[in-house]
C-alpha cells in the first residue's frame, strides 16, 4: 500500500508542508529545505523503484535535468527513499493555466498567442534534446513570478510508463489531448505540436473537441474530425482555423514541421487574417 499523506515527512533534505496537487502518476508538494528554508515542490511517484527499472528512472531523471529554458521548470534534485523516487523542482507558487483559466473558460487570440509562443519555444528546445513531453495539458503549464509560462512534467509520463503503473482517471484526463499516433504506443516531436492543438481549441471554444469515455475519445481522435470553430466563432479568421486543424491532422506528416512553425503560423494568421495561406503553410518531415 503507497503513502499517500506525506505532509510532515522528509524527503531528502526537504520536508513535506503541504500539497499542491494530485495526478494518476505523482503527488506534489510544497517542501522547505531543512537546512535552508528555501522552498521546492517535490513531485512523488505513485511508481515503486524495483531491480528492474532503477536504471530507466535514473537514465530519465538525468535527461530531464539537463533541461535548461527559460520555459521550463528546472528539476534540481532526484531521489529515492524507500522504494519511492521523488523530483525536486522549481516551486511556481502562481499555479497552473488550468487554476487561472478554469475549465469552461475561453480566451481570446491576444491572449493564447503569447501563451504558444512561450510554449512552443520550450516544445522545440526539448524535441532538439530528443525528449518529447507525451502530456501536454493546462494542468502542466505554470505561472511563473514574472507571469511568465513553464512546462512541468517533462519525463514523468516515460516514468510512470516504466513502472508500468497506471491510473485510469488520470489516463481519461489526459487522452483528450492525446495525438492519435501516441495513442497507438509511438509518439513523436509532433504528438506535443497535436496536444499543443487540443489546448488551443479548448481555449478557443471552452471545451475539448472530442468528449465521452477514454476509449470513445480515444476513437475520435484517431478517426473523427473536430468541429468547425468559425461555427462557433464567427468571427475568427479562416486562416487561423487552418493553422490549428493543420496542428490537429490525424498524420503526423501533415503537421507542422516542428512547433516553432506552428506557433510562427499562428501568430501570422492572427495578426495579418488576410495573408495568403500559402505563406503560413509548410510540411516537412520531423525527427
Amino acid at each position: 500500500m503507497i503513502d499517500r499523506n506525506r505532509i510532515g515527512q522528509q524527503l531528502g533534505n526537504y520536508r513535506l508542508v503541504r500539497l499542491l496537487g494530485q495526478g494518476g502518476f505523482a503527488d506534489v508538494y510544497l517542501g522547505e529545505h531543512v537546512y535552508l528554508k528555501t522552498q521546492a515542490a517535490i513531485k512523488v511517484l505513485h511508481a515503486q523503484i524495483t531491480d528492474d527499472n532503477m536504471e530507466g528512472f535514473i537514465t530519465e531523471a538525468q535527461t530531464i535535468a539537463r533541461l535548461k529554458h527559460p520555459h521550463i521548470i528546472r528539476v534540481l534534485d532526484f531521489g529515492v527513499q524507500n522504494n519511492t523516487p521523488f523530483l525536486v523542482m522549481d516551486y511556481a507558487p502562481k499555479g497552473t493555466l488550468r487554476q487561472l483559466h478554469p475549465r469552461g473558460s475561453r480566451l481570446p487570440l491576444s491572449t493564447i498567442v503569447p501563451y504558444v509562443k512561450q510554449l512552443a519555444g520550450a516544445l522545440h528546445y526539448a524535441h532538439s534534446q530528443k525528449l518529447i513531453h507525451r502530456d501536454i495539458k493546462p494542468e502542466n503549464m505554470l505561472l511563473g513570478h514574472n507571469e511568465e509560462i513553464l512546462i512541468s512534467d517533462f519525463g514523468i509520463a516515460t516514468m510512470a510508463q516504466s513502472s508500468r503503473y497506471q491510473h485510469t482517471q488520470d489516463v481519461v484526463g489526459t487522452v483528450a489531448y492525446m495525438a492519435p499516433e501516441q495513442i497507438q504506443g509511438k509518439p513523436r516531436p509532433v504528438s506535443d505540436e497535436y496536444a499543443l492543438g487540443i489546448v488551443i481549441y479548448e481555449w478557443l471554444m471552452g471545451s475539448c473537441p472530442f468528449q465521452g469515455s477514454f476509449t470513445e475519445i480515444a476513437s475520435q481522435h484517431v478517426f473523427a474530425t473536430p468541429a468547425s470553430l468559425q461555427e462557433k466563432l464567427p468571427a475568427l479568421s479562416p486562416d487561423v482555423e487552418k493553422v490549428i486543424m493543420m496542428a490537429l491532422a490525424k498524420d503526423p506528416q501533415q503537421r507542422f514541421a516542428n512547433l516553432q512553425a506552428f506557433a510562427n503560423a499562428l501568430e501570422q494568421a492572427s495578426a495579418h487574417p488576410r495573408l495568403q495561406p500559402s505563406r503560413l503553410f509548410s510540411r516537412n518531415p520531423s525527427f
